[in-house]
């Protein structure tokens, strides 16, 4: 019997796993994903559009597995009814036959959450309150000087003092990057891009903080840049920190534009909402 790639979009709340990949100790969301598919009769292992680290949250992550009936609608439901804690199915759709999640994608959207509020952290648990570290001491912080800093990042470029040395070196575009006020002194950095390396995101935001608030020197951020000097860095908490998106060409997206727009079985709290808890 013939086999089809079937795509599936899941979501998942990273403190409720020690991270994507498979792992001695867990749980893991691949193993976690793994033991759904089994339950629903699909055994082979599904590849993933990247790792996450631990207490990392997934709104949209990608994976694709190989089927031998071509029913995702049966499929979906049935592994919506196996879905355990912290982990859900959005979409399953027949993907080409070359969709590969990850080297197929065209770029990707991470949000990060800071809390730039005064007062203790209401959102503790998916936000991050730079204001409660003690590097950064030292009175508010400026939410528009944030916002000129992560500016800064966008355009082609090494990035190597933004990412953990384990990625491989090579140029890589961020296309938007941007501080969304979503009220109440809740705060999201959204950055876009083609590729990231491990924790990039992380240092790019806990930089950006660093150098609002005078901790980093601004000439030294830009020289990091632009030259690829080292700079202490500065890695914001995973718990901020959420894989919204992976965008593929119209070529080989399995998703539509539906989809994309409307979808399904998302939770509507956070850290999935687009503002504030209500």
């Amino acid at each position: 019997m013939r086999s089809s790639r079937l795509a599936l979009w899941i979501w998942y709340r990273g403190e409720c796993f020690r991270g994507f990949q498979r792992q001695r100790e867990g749980p893991t969301v691949q193993e976690t994903l793994e033991r759904t598919l089994s339950a629903v009769g699909v055994i082979a292992r599904p590849v993933a559009a990247g790792r996450t680290d631990k207490c990392v949250h997934a709104r949209m992550q990608v994976v694709a597995v190989r089927i031998r009936e071509p029913s995702p609608k049966l499929l979906l439901e049935n592994l919506r009814a196996q879905a355990p804690e912290g982990l859900g199915f959005s979409a399953a759709r027949i993907a080409p036959s070359s969709f590969h999640p990850q080297w197929s994608a065209a770029g990707k959207e991470y949000r990060y959450r800071i809390w730039l509020g005064r007062g203790p952290n209401p959102w503790v648990s998916w936000s991050w309150a730079p204001s409660e570290e003690e590097y950064s001491s030292r009175g508010p912080i400026d939410a528009d000087r944030v916002a000129l800093l992560l500016e800064q990042y966008r355009g082609t470029r090494d990035f190597a003092s933004f990412h953990a040395s384990s990625s491989p070196r090579r140029l890589r575009t961020i296309s938007s990057a941007r501080l969304v006020d979503l009220g109440g002194g809740l705060f999201e950095a959204r950055l876009s891009g083609d590729r990231f390396g491990r924790y990039q995101i992380r240092y790019l935001v806990g930089s950006a903080v660093a150098a609002a608030i005078g901790d980093l020197p601004t000439d030294h951020l830009r020289a990091a840049l632009d030259e690829g000097l080292a700079i202490p860095r500065v890695k914001a908490p995973a718990r901020g920190l959420i894989l919204w998106e992976v965008q593929y060409p119209p070529s080989q997206d399995p998703f539509s534009v539906t989809d994309r727009s409307h979808p399904e079985h998302l939770p509507v709290e956070p850290p999935f909402a687009e503002g504030l808890a209500s």
